[in-house]
């Protein structure tokens, strides 16, 4: 996640660029805000081609360093690269999202992606999770079966949420915008409209990375039904100090030990650590490249933070610790085999907010911190920020891709920091 300011101005107008990957298309009869089924069919032809450009990868000189200072090692991508070329199936995760209840919705002229899992239990809580860059719905496929059935997960009916997890405008196989507009705010909006068209007067909502943005966007607008959120990014920093921590320091006067801490991720967070959030921020467009090398696209998405790439780089190590070579390579494939790397890298170029700063929410939160997260939220910020916090948890193990690194750990947190509020 980015959280530099943009200076867009946010326009009115969209269009409904939809994809068309195995979408049941509704007649023309039928009224905008139907609901249609959705099964994803890529052709062979598709898995043919992406292939061959893995194969055909031109490859760069190797790094000059040992450690990742320099971005993704040239052995990680090498490895990747073998696996998606002579190992991983696409139909496999093909067969595993047409198994789930998936759906499309036009919202505000935009085509907008959803899985829509209910649970047997009653009294179930509608939950809307939303993803961030560079996630997706497949980020989310681990938490479902806790979630929804809690009860074969070490946990009690009574904590049961039925799933909503859309993707988010131009991601996945949402429809792409066409006009500028589809920033954070919208996005928010379109969530709040996506909950009411199900018939969801009473719900909660979940985000990290951007999604943790866009869920603190919706608790601003206190839609009717929203009961709170949780979030695992939490916007919990004072304004002063994402300010200060911009610009370099100063450091604040008077933080104590964890805040210090804080402060000190803050600052590799704006120095180094979003070299890739900067370009997207400014010149998304400039990003061909990433639509023509599978390999080049792979390179650019696993390089979000260190702990993150570290995590991968265990993966094609042959050391798994919470994220498998197929988890990573799966979400790559969406990116590529919907052609959406720019359409994607076009939300940091529209976004105007701080994600990761306070921004006034008022109705319960929940939070929870990972440890290799690319800042642990003070609780003392935690509080400040969020004058109604439910839950405020710091979790064992975790990371930035908190649900889809340790997905257990993650559905205890729903369950516990949305409890109160059923």
């Amino acid at each position: 996640m980015f959280n530099e300011p943009s200076r867009r101005t946010f326009l009115s107008a969209s269009t409904a660029a939809a994809l068309t990957f195995g979408l049941l298309k509704a007649s023309p009869a039928q009224a905008t805000g139907s609901i249609r089924p959705f099964r994803v069919r890529i052709p062979e032809r598709d898995l043919v081609e992406m292939r061959r450009r893995v194969l055909a990868t031109r490859w760069p000189d190797t790094e000059t360093v040992t450690d990742l200072s320099q971005g993704a090692p040239d052995r990680t991508v090498r490895a990747l690269a073998r696996y998606w070329a002579h190992e991983y199936d696409w139909r496999r995760t093909e067969a595993k999202l047409n198994a789930l209840p998936q759906f499309m919705t036009e919202i505000d002229g935009l085509d907008i992606h959803f899985l829509h899992v209910r649970s047997k239990h009653e009294n179930a809580l509608p939950l809307l999770v939303s993803h961030g860059w560079p996630g997706s719905v497949i980020e989310q496929l681990k938490i479902i079966g806790p979630l929804t059935d809690p009860t074969a997960h070490g946990g009690k009916a009574e904590d049961a949420f039925h799933l909503v997890i859309p993707s988010m405008p131009g991601y996945g196989f949402s429809g792409k915008p066409t006009t500028t507009g589809w920033g954070p705010d919208r996005i928010a909006g379109t969530w709040i409209e996506l909950m009411r068209r199900l018939g969801y007067d009473r719900y909660v909502a979940q985000g990290g990375d951007w999604g943790a943005l866009i869920v603190d966007l919706m608790a601003l607008r206190k839609p009717a039904g929203l009961l709170g959120v949780h979030t695992n990014l939490p916007g919990a920093v004072p304004v002063d100090i994402d300010n200060a921590a911009r610009a370099g320091g100063p450091q604040p006067p008077g933080l104590q030990a964890d805040e210090l801490k804080a402060w000190q991720d803050l600052l590799v967070r704006y120095g180094r650590g979003q070299a890739y959030a900067r370009i997207m921020g400014t010149r998304p467009q400039t990003l061909r490249a990433l639509t023509d090398s599978p390999v080049g696209l792979a390179s650019f998405l696993i390089d979000h933070n260190t702990a993150s790439l570290e995590l991968i780089a265990k993966a094609f190590d042959g050391h798994p610790d919470g994220l498998s070579r197929r988890d990573v390579v799966e979400n790559i494939s969406l990116y590529w085999l919907t052609n959406t790397a720019i359409s994607a890298a076009r939300l940091y170029w529209e976004s105007k907010y701080s994600v990761i700063a306070a921004k006034g929410v008022q109705l319960p939160v929940a939070v929870s911190v990972f440890p290799a997260e690319v800042y642990q939220a003070p609780r003392s910020w935690a509080e400040r920020a969020y004058p109604n916090l439910v839950h405020y948890n710091r979790v064992a193990k975790g990371g930035h891709f908190a649900a889809w690194e340790q997905p257990q750990l993650f559905a205890q947190e729903l369950w516990a920091g949305f409890r109160s509020l059923r």
